[in-house]
């Protein structure tokens, strides 16, 4: 199973970080945005929130009066609609490519 979703993976363009002090996570990304994903015995496990990698580390994507932010550790920056666009596309992608495998 895990060759299958691996393949998906690269099929959508995500690509997975090699991250040695990460024992319990996969790191995968796509375009400059990230998500930590669980290591499981044979695979992946629960998807983490997407967001975007910085100078300053993860930033997450938060909303304040209705306007978008990446926001880190004593870091923001406003976030673009293309920006969200992508986000929101790395999310779908990979969601997409580690759901359960059917036969079908």
């Amino acid at each position: 199973m895990i060759e299958r979703q691996l393949e998906r993976l690269a099929a959508a363009g995500i690509q997975l970080i090699p991250m040695s002090e990460m024992d319990r996570h996969f790191v995968l990304e796509r375009d400059g945005f990230v998500s930590l994903v669980e290591r499981r015995e044979g695979g992946f496990g629960n998807i983490g929130a997407a967001g975007l990698v910085t100078d300053h580390g993860f930033a997450a994507l938060t909303w304040r009066d209705a306007q978008p932010w990446f926001v880190a550790r004593g870091f923001e920056i406003a976030a673009t609609t293309d920006q969200i666009d992508k986000l929101r596309a790395f999310d779908r992608d990979l969601h997409a490519a580690l759901s359960p495998l059917t036969d079908g």
